[in-house]
């Protein structure tokens, strides 16, 4: 994998942070780390080293986020235990002022974050609130970052068909790592358990206003449309006839029999 190139002479104002959510197995459905945001906080490992700081809003109490904790907080292998903020959140509030405010207080000037979480709505567009709440740039869909010096960011951005494109982001920014990102590193559960996770009490979160005016009802399953239908087909003199088939002893078949019939 190749390492980003960096700028020594703004080596120590880099202040990266990770955002890390609640993640579940797609089959068993067992709590754990989620997988874009674990190959953000590998991005994030490569480019900043022991000097990574992670952030996670949720529930103090809930599993998955111990589960989080454990997966997330394994950077031993960078130089040092890996510290995790956790800003505390009900299931009824806000995540986007509350990480707004926080990212500011800690002078954060680049974030690393999947594209859409895999626990809870699942939108997709918290990136994007977050960059507009903070006056940020933001960029998705990020493959590798090439280039950090000064006050701007060279990444590779992942399109269809394998293609790539290099941009040039301007910090402070956000970026959205793809899942074709690197792969992330594995993690022990003892050193996990090393990791530092303090509790953010200087920040208030606001409830979700919009959230508690939807309507919540099961999905319904949709009928799949199969491309064997019953109904009959319409055949036309236009369609060429099949050729014709022999039987053993060279006999026709009563098929090609017809065809020659109506032929003649």
């Amino acid at each position: 994998m190749t390492q980003p190139e960096r700028s020594s002479s703004t080596a120590g104002e880099a202040r990266v942070v990770a955002l890390v959510s609640s993640g579940r197995h797609p089959v068993s459905g067992r709590a754990g780390r989620a997988r874009e945001d674990a190959r953000a906080v590998e991005m994030g490992l490569t480019l900043a080293g022991a000097s990574l700081h992670l952030a996670h809003a949720g529930d103090a109490e809930e599993r998955r986020c111990r589960s989080t904790w454990a997966c997330s907080t394994a950077l031993d292998g960078a130089g040092g235990p890996g510290e995790l903020s956790l800003l505390p959140m009900a299931a009824g509030d806000d995540a986007v002022p509350l990480l707004a405010s926080w990212l500011e207080a800690y002078g954060a000037n680049l974030v690393l974050t999947g594209q859409r979480a895999e626990c809870g709505e699942g939108s997709g567009l918290l990136p994007y609130l977050l960059a507009e709440r903070l006056g940020w740039a933001v960029a998705t869909g990020v493959a590798a970052i090439e280039h950090y010096a000064g006050d701007r960011v060279t990444v590779l951005q992942a399109l269809p068909q394998g293609q790539r494109r290099r941009l040039e982001v301007r910090l402070p920014c956000l970026l959205c790592v793809d899942g074709v990102a690197p792969m992330p590193r594995q993690s022990a559960f003892g050193p996990s358990r090393r990791g530092r996770v303090e509790a953010v009490s200087n920040v208030t979160a606001e409830p979700d206003t919009l959230q508690a005016a939807w309507q919540w009802q099961p999905a319904r399953a949709r009928p799949s449309v199969s491309r064997w239908s019953s109904r009959p087909t319409l055949v036309t003199a236009s369609r060429p006839l099949r050729p014709s088939r022999r039987l053993p002893g060279g006999r026709c078949s009563p098929i090609s029999r017809r065809t020659r019939q109506r032929r003649s």
